[in-house]
């Protein structure tokens, strides 16, 4: 639900709230809602791509063919995760890279932690997304890439990834994944409101600010767009409420134009977070990338650790009462935490306090700086785990806060 200008020249900033950013690709004619031709003396179809009625983020665009020929609905398939009996208010440790490499990018995505705010899922696919179009039209999605690279194409242009990417994808979007090897790792929330940057980094124009820990260049925005005037049948997967609907279209998806306005997908780099640090240690909103009304999204990077000459780097005990804390790690030392791996993720549920392991907080006195990587989501309900999330988990990890 950003949208960042696409000129290389300027970059514009209109006087809306929450996210004012402006970005055209392609031919769009002066006007909207006027006659817009093709070369031939045909016309263009005007398709208003918008949220929350007439009111939320929207873009305007121009099609090549009628966006709405379908020449068959077809399969339909459950697709909505299965949770486990177990509600045990307990820590847990999830081995993420356990979950398998699988081919199709769809059933490679596997939930683990889930609520009716937001699913949480692995994938490991191995090939490209090219057989047929995928759109979520119950969510948003974020999606961090932790291995591989290639480049995420939708009907609004395409976006080249790698290691380190956050790949956000506003509902509806209709798209298709390369990758270039079969060694590919993504971490992805699914929201079911809309993904802003976070209210307190902006002013009330909506521009990021001086003390936000990134900045509108950083935010990387679609750049090549495919716009294909082709016949035929064209398989479009359509997720909504849990069921993966199979649509076939007479037109190809990319058949746009042009377009312009506030709702596309766009890209920013987790290694483009510039830390804020400070004398003692900061609490986590520090890190805040993403929000939500029902979740944030956090980035831990590499930063100086606290300069207080008596600091205790590692973050002190606390106790989540109001929210579920989850953290993906994806690289570097994890200070905090003792026999953590690349690919693991650890549930810290409201309701019980949580810390550094036994010996954590003494081995990081006296340290200067941290390498670790990793992604955190907090949520303010409470998440649900998954009968795949018990295939990988690590059941004792609850006890591993008890001294050696």
């Amino acid at each position: 639900m950003l949208a960042i200008v696409f000129d290389a020249s300027q970059l514009g900033v209109s006087k809306i709230q929450n996210m004012p950013f402006y970005s055209k690709l392609g031919s769009i004619p002066h006007k909207r809602h006027t006659v817009f031709k093709k070369e031939d003396g045909g016309h263009h179809y005007e398709q208003l791509f918008g949220t929350e009625g007439f009111s939320g983020m929207s873009s305007l665009i121009y099609h090549v063919n009628r966006p709405t020929q379908v020449k068959a609905a077809g399969e339909v398939i459950d697709v909505s995760p299965k949770i486990a009996d177990g509600k045990n208010l307990k820590s847990r440790l999830l081995k993420g890279f356990n979950v398998p490499a699988t081919d199709d990018y769809l059933t490679s995505r596997i939930p683990v932690l889930v609520n009716n705010d937001c699913h949480i899922s692995l994938a490991a696919p191995k090939k490209s997304l090219r057989e047929y179009f995928y759109k979520n039209v119950d969510a948003d999605e974020v999606l961090f890439i932790h291995k591989g690279t290639g480049t995420l194409r939708t009907m609004l242009g395409n976006l080249s990834f790698s290691y380190g990417d956050y790949l956000v994808i506003p509902r509806g979007i209709i798209y298709q994944i390369d990758f270039d090897t079969e060694d590919n790792r993504l971490f992805i929330v699914e929201s079911f409101d809309p993904v802003y940057t976070p209210k307190r980094y902006r002013n009330h124009f909506g521009q990021l600010l001086e003390h936000s820990p990134f900045c509108e260049r950083d935010l990387r925005t679609p750049e090549e767009l495919e716009t294909y005037d082709e016949e035929g049948d064209f398989l479009i997967k359509i997720k909504k409420e849990g069921v993966l609907h199979h649509f076939t279209y007479a037109t190809h998806p990319f058949n746009v134009a042009g377009w312009d306005g506030y709702n596309f997908p766009y890209a920013f780099s987790i290694h483009d977070f510039e830390p804020i640090t400070g004398r003692v240690h900061m609490p986590p909103p520090i890190h805040q990338t993403f929000e939500t009304k029902s979740f944030v999204i956090c980035s831990f990077v590499p930063r100086l650790y606290d300069y207080h000459p008596e600091a205790i780097p590692a973050p002190y005990h606390h106790s989540n009462i109001d929210s579920d804390e989850v953290l993906y790690y994806v690289d570097g030392d994890f200070m905090s935490r003792n026999d953590i791996e690349q690919g693991h993720i650890t549930l810290h549920p409201a309701g019980i306090p949580h810390g550094p392991h036994p010996g954590a907080m003494e081995r990081s006195i006296g340290q200067k700086e941290t390498a670790e990587l990793a992604v955190m989501v907090d949520t303010f309900r409470p998440l649900k785990v998954t009968q795949q999330a018990l295939d990988i988990e690590n059941p004792d990890y609850f006890k591993s806060w008890m001294p050696h």
